[in-house]
C-alpha cells in the first residue's frame, strides 16, 4: 500500500480550497459586459460595490463584489427613510396643518390674526395652499385686520446656505426643510410664445408679494431651444426683482421652469400674502412668525397619505420632501387633529429615531451613517450588504407593495424614464451626486422570481458608469432566482 505524505495531503487540500475560492469568486464576480463598460468609463472595480441576490430570502448571491465597504449612496438613501416611515407610521399616515381665526369675524372682517401652524406637511403646494385660503374665505373672511401668523417651531432646522452643497442655490433640490414648507420654497416661471406680437408671455406662480418680474420677453427665431434657460439671461440676484435680459426661442413652445426662490427665509410670507391678495383677500397687517393659540383650531388641512408622498420622493428623488419625512420621524408621537406641538425636532433627534429603528428592525449590530435622510450629503455612508438586507426586510414586509410602487420603473417613469436597460424589468431607486452613481431595488427575473439589486459607484468618473449599471440590470433581469441556495436562518 502506498502511503501519502502528510505534507502532500495538506498541499492537495490547500489547492482544492484555493480552487474552490477562485471558482466562488469567479461565480460571484460582475459579468463581463459590466466590467467592460466600467473599463470604458475608466472606473476601476475597487471603486464599485455590487450585490444581487434573491429578494425573499437570504440566498446565495448571484453577484457579490465589495459588499461590506461603506459607500456614499446619494439618493438611494431615500430607501431607508421611506421604508422606515412606512414601517413606523403606516401607509395611511397624513400630516395636518391646523388653522385658527384668532379673533372675531364681522361683516367679512377678521378682527384679529389668521394663524397657520406647520406640522411638517411635505406637500403644501400651491394648489393646496389655495384650498387652505379658500376655506378661510368660506368662514366669511374677506379682510384680515391683523396679521397672518406662521407657527414654524416644530422643526429646528440649522442655518442653511443653498449654495453650500454644489454651488447651485437656484436648483429646487437644494431647498431646506421647514415645518411650514410652502411649495418647496420654489417659483415656477411659465413661458408662452405669442408669435403675432413677437414675445413670450411670462407668468410666475405663486405670486410673491413685493417681487417684480417682466410680463413678457422677446422671441428669437435663431436661438436653439436646447439651452433656452441660458438664452433668457435670467438674473435672480435681487429677491425683489427677477430680470430676463435675453430672448426666448420661438421653437420651444410653452416651457415651465421651476426655480428655488433666492431668499428662502422670506418665501412663505411672500407666497401666502401674494396668494391671499390674488384671491381678492385684503390684509391690514403683515405675515410674520409667531405661536399658535392654546385652543382647538377652526379647521385642519390634511395632506395626501404617506403612500402617495413617498411616490413623489422616490420616483422623482425629491430631496426636500425626503427631509420633511426625516424630521417627521423624529416627532415623539403623532399629533392629533386638535393638539398643539409641544416638542421640537432637531436633526439629531431624527437621526437617532432612524438609527434606533434600523437596529431594532434591520440589523442589531451596526447602523449606517445617516445625515439628513435624503442622500443629498457627502457624509452619508452605507454598504451594499446593508442596503441589500434593508431590501430583503422590506420585501418580506406587508408594506412591500407600497414601497415598490414608489420606485421608478426602468424605461417608464421617474428618474429611470430614459434608462437604456430592459423596459419595465425593474423597480429601482437611483442616486446621483458628483462622483457618485447608485441603483438599488428590485429586478424582475426571467423566471418570475424577484431579485434585490444594489450597485454603488464612488469615483470621479461615476457619471460615465451609467451604461455599466444598465448592463447590470439587463443581466439580472435575464437570470433565475429559483436556483439560489438558502443560507442558514439569520445569515445574510
Amino acid at each position: 500500500m502506498t502511503r501519502c505524505h502528510p505534507l502532500g495531503v495538506l498541499g492537495l487540500m490547500l489547492s482544492l480550497l484555493l480552487a474552490s475560492i477562485a471558482a466562488f469568486a469567479q461565480q460571484n464576480a460582475p459579468p463581463a459586459g459590466v466590467t467592460a463598460a466600467l473599463e470604458r468609463a475608466q472606473v476601476p472595480l475597487d471603486a464599485v460595490s455590487f450585490l444581487i441576490a434573491p429578494a425573499n430570502h437570504a440566498g446565495s448571491p448571484l453577484i457579490a463584489h465589495r459588499t461590506d465597504t461603506a459607500m456614499n449612496p446619494a439618493s438611494v438613501m431615500k430607501l431607508l427613510t421611506t421604508f422606515a416611515a412606512l414601517d413606523l407610521l403606516g401607509p395611511a399616515y397624513t400630516w395636518r396643518t391646523p388653522v385658527w381665526l384668532d379673533g372675531t369675524v364681522h361683516q367679512g372682517v377678521l378682527k384679529g390674526n389668521l394663524v397657520i401652524q406647520g406640522q411638517g406637511d411635505p406637500k403644501l403646494v400651491l394648489e393646496r395652499l389655495w384650498l387652505l385660503l379658500r376655506r378661510v374665505q368660506g368662514l366669511g373672511v374677506r379682510r384680515i385686520d391683523g396679521d397672518i401668523v406662521l407657527d414654524r417651531r416644530a422643526f429646528e432646522v440649522p442655518a442653511f446656505d443653498p449654495a453650500e452643497f454644489d454651488g447651485e442655490p437656484l436648483r429646487p433640490y437644494n431647498a431646506s426643510a421647514d415645518a411650514l414648507l410652502v411649495n418647496y420654497q420654489s417659483i415656477v416661471l411659465t413661458f408662452t410664445p405669442n408669435p403675432a406680437v413677437g414675445v413670450a408671455r411670462v407668468q410666475m406662480d405663486p405670486p410673491l408679494t413685493g417681487v417684480k418680474f417682466p410680463a413678457s420677453v422677446s422671441l428669437s427665431k435663431t436661438v436653439r431651444c436646447d439651452d433656452y434657460r441660458s438664452a433668457l439671461r435670467a438674473d435672480f440676484s435681487d429677491p425683489n426683482r427677477i430680470r430676463l435680459d435675453g430672448r426666448y426661442p420661438l421653437d420651444c413652445g410653452e416651457k415651465v421652469w421651476p426655480v428655488a426662490y433666492p431668499d428662502p427665509a422670506s418665501y412663505s410670507a411672500r407666497a401666502i400674502a401674494g396668494l391671499w391678495r390674488s384671491m381678492g383677500g385684503q390684509l391690514g397687517g403683515r405675515v410674520r412668525d409667531g405661536t399658535a393659540p392654546q385652543t382647538a383650531p377652526h379647521f385642519v388641512m390634511t395632506s395626501p397619505t404617506l403612500a402617495e408622498v413617498i411616490r413623489d420622493i422616490n420616483k422623482f428623488s425629491n430631496n426636500v420632501m425626503a427631509q420633511q419625512l426625516f424630521y417627521t420621524l423624529g416627532l415623539p408621537a403623532r399629533p392629533s387633529a386638535d393638539s398643539l406641538l409641544a416638542d421640537v425636532v432637531t436633526p439629531e433627534l431624527a437621526r437617532q429615531a432612524l438609527r434606533q429603528w434600523w437596529l431594532r428592525r434591520v440589523d442589531s449590530a451596526t447602523a449606517p451613517e445617516i445625515d439628513n435622510g435624503s442622500g443629498l450629503s457627502r457624509a452619508t455612508r452605507i454598504s451594499a450588504q446593508q442596503l441589500s438586507h434593508l431590501l430583503q426586510v422590506a420585501y418580506q414586509s406587508p408594506y412591500m407593495p407600497e414601497l415598490m410602487a414608489s420606485l421608478p420603473i426602468v424605461g417608464i417613469d421617474g428618474t429611470l424614464r430614459r434608462s437604456q436597460a430592459t423596459m419595465a424589468s425593474a423597480h429601482l431607486k437611483t442616486g446621483s451626486l458628483k462622483g457618485v452613481l447608485a441603483l438599488a431595488g428590485y429586478v424582475h427575473g426571467a423566471d418570475g422570481q424577484t431579485l434585490r439589486l444594489v450597485a454603488i459607484v464612488n469615483h470621479p468618473n461615476a457619471a460615465a458608469a451609467r451604461p455599466a449599471l444598465d448592463a447590470l440590470v439587463v443581466w439580472a433581469a435575464a437570470q433565475s432566482a429559483a436556483g439560489a441556495v438558502a443560507l442558514e436562518p439569520g445569515a445574510r
